[in-house]
């Protein structure tokens, strides 16, 4: 089976998947352009995203919807599994928002171009300075009613197991006094982990926990309590 999966991705899966990121880049970036980053900073891409799950195999199942309101902006924390984390929260959540994602992929050939127009939040820690920018683009969205989406770990996992959380989005939440809703990723690390070329198929399981208050004084902690209740004890330690 494996072998026909092989073979399926090279000849067919491979080449709908480049011509549709770069569709999707080009009708992201202009879209934005010419409208603005709201609708079309996240809607395109959420249908790509949806694509790229349906060319793999890998299938999507989404718990706890029921806990976010379409209307209501929220800083969404979660687990970094693999590359398809991405594709998981940007095509199933069902909530317009924007990244903060690592200042580096804005390198990555016009995809970086297509998430800098859309109004993306790159970060970049390379100087006090560049962190203050950061946070600045961050408070820019935030204030014009969007959510952030950020994997708190900063980078994927080596293992599987959650890394120790960092604290730049829980500090964006306490200064706008908005609720942090955690987001437990399962089975992204089985697709695609950190160290392969290539994905598998298989099934991912998004949950969406209930909002955290952001004033409580034990945030992170009880982010990563509620990340981790939907994962296997050894992807927790």
């Amino acid at each position: 089976m494996i072998v026909i999966y092989r073979i399926y991705q090279f000849t067919i899966m491979w080449p709908l998947m480049l011509a549709v990121t770069f569709l999707t880049a080009m009708l992201t970036a202009l879209g934005s352009m010419a409208f603005g980053g709201r609708w079309w900073g996240y809607y395109p891409p959420a249908l790509w995203s949806r694509i790229m799950c349906i060319l793999s195999f890998v299938k999507v199942e989404v718990r706890g919807r029921e806990h976010i309101s379409r209307g209501t902006s929220y800083v969404f924390v979660a687990n970094h599994q693999g590359a398809y984390d991405i594709f998981s929260v940007y095509g199933y959540l069902g909530h317009n928002f924007k990244w903060m994602m690592k200042k580096s992929l804005e390198n990555i050939p016009l995809v970086g171009w297509a998430c800098k127009r859309a109004g993306q939040i790159f970060v970049d820690n390379s100087s006090p300075h560049a962190i203050h920018q950061t946070m600045v683009a961050a408070e820019k969205q935030l204030a014009g009613g969007m959510s952030l989406v950020v994997f708190p770990e900063g980078a994927r996992s080596w293992d599987g197991r959650m890394r120790r959380f960092k604290r730049g989005a829980y500090t964006l939440a306490r200064e706008f006094g908005l609720p942090v809703v955690p987001l437990t990723i399962d089975g992204a690390f089985h697709v695609m982990p950190r160290y392969a070329r290539l994905p598998r198929y298989g099934k991912i399981i998004l949950t969406v926990h209930e909002p955290i208050a952001s004033t409580e004084p034990e945030l992170i902690e009880l982010s990563r309590q509620a990340i981790a209740s939907s994962l296997p004890c050894d992807e927790t330690l």
